[in-house]
């Protein structure tokens, strides 16, 4: 059930540990599937009618609607066991971690000379930004850049097998769907597109930037974050598999890199662990990297407030406001196209990337949220939301 593909800093748990995995994985199975669900007929049937009685007219804002379902106790409970759900899956990921760390940390080392070609440069000096230290973000403990010993890769090896369980396996064995999905879309629609320097933004440990080296053969792949356990698992993660990767410990607001240095600048679920003063930093510092003609593709988490009703957008500030997500509505609230534009770009879009529903095609396209049908309930077809920018002459 959680299959996770083995690389030699993958921590392995033993018979215990995996049982409480199990659980945690099946736990968060249940709550979405069977539970969470049950949020939308309690506030059409019950909260909304009550709310309506009590004032006059149904709630008319997300802030309106969110205040009378707190109340109700069907959403009191779907609340907590999600974030029970979530400490129970971040707790048994970290005790095997905990148990084993002085040789995770020296897998690591090790596996820096396997020889797959890539590179790690930290940066003690680097300053982590507030936003991403303040929070332990989405309850993992002790969150991203928190180091306890010498070449710690505590947090990357945490964030590595907790993250496949919290999506329960659904980005792949080996957790790269959202940069496969980035190739499949630039490989269908800019067939002469041939990237030959890529970099990854908040790459954390490397999941999804493992998908550009076999997809662009002979690119120079670039990955920055600015967490060094992250990165030091990362590279070593890369090394393992094969997969050659220049990691750097960078502030994507403002990187070291030379104006015009890269053909592709992508990044993966970045934005919505981002503050708003440094989302527009780091979309202009995507201007200054980025050559002529370059591209820059942003996944993000999907649905924008635009594209749901009131009940939907409820669900979503759930994260806010009790999943250690401060920046989870501000990133549903914002268009990011238009800070692209205003910030030098000429061309700038955001839609949905769908795969094709032909089981021998991987064919991406961008565009509007599809519609909801029988066969495919609530936009299941829809992955991410898309930021998606062709850059012009400078």
């Amino acid at each position: 059930m959680l299959l996770q593909t083995a690389h030699p800093v993958l921590p392995s748990a033993n018979h215990d540990e995996l049982a409480r995995q199990e659980f945690a994985f099946g736990f968060k199975i249940h709550i979405s599937t069977d539970i969470g669900p049950g949020n939308r007929s309690v506030a059409e049937t019950r909260v909304i009618p009550k709310a309506a009685k009590a004032s006059g007219q149904s709630p008319t804002s997300r802030v309106e609607l969110r205040d009378a379902m707190s109340r109700d106790p069907y959403h009191q409970m779907w609340g907590s066991l999600t974030r029970l759900a979530q400490e129970v899956m971040w707790d048994s990921v970290e005790e095997s971690v905990s148990r084993q760390l002085p040789n995770l940390n020296q897998l690591a080392k090790q596996s820096q000379s396997v020889g797959a070609g890539g590179s790690l440069k930290l940066d003690p000096a680097l300053e982590v930004p507030r936003y991403m230290s303040a929070v332990d973000i989405h309850v993992m403990p002790g969150g991203y850049a928190t180091e306890s010993t010498d070449d710690d890769v505590r947090a990357g090896a945490i964030f590595d097998r907790g993250t496949f369980i919290n999506v329960c396996g659904t980005q792949g064995a080996l957790h790269d769907a959202r940069g496969r999905t980035i190739c499949s879309f630039l490989r269908h629609n800019y067939p002469d597109f041939r990237p030959k320097r890529i970099l990854d933004m908040g790459c954390s440990v490397g999941q999804a930037t493992v998908a550009y080296p076999p997809a662009f053969p002979g690119s120079q792949v670039h990955a920055i974050d600015v967490a060094a356990p992250l990165l030091r698992y990362a590279y070593a993660r890369a090394e393992g598999l094969g997969r050659r990767i220049h990691f750097s410990q960078q502030n994507a607001e403002a990187t070291n890199f030379p104006d015009g240095h890269f053909d592709l600048i992508v990044s993966h679920l970045l934005f919505h662990e981002t503050a708003t003063g440094a989302l527009e930093n780091i979309i202009r510092e995507c201007h200054r990297l980025l050559r002529p003609g370059g591209m820059m593709v942003h996944l993000e988490l999907g649905l924008p407030y635009r594209d749901m009703d009131l009940i939907e957008q409820v669900i979503h500030d759930w994260q806010t406001l009790n999943n250690a997500e401060p920046f989870w509505t501000r990133i549903n609230s914002t268009d990011t196209a238009d800070i692209a534009r205003r910030v030098g770009f000429g061309e700038a879009r955001s839609g949905y990337l769908e795969r094709s529903e032909h089981p021998e095609s991987d064919q991406t396209v961008l565009g509007p949220k599809p519609a909801e049908t029988d066969a495919h309930p609530q936009g299941a077809r829809v992955g991410c939301e898309v930021f998606f920018v062709m850059q012009g002459t400078k």
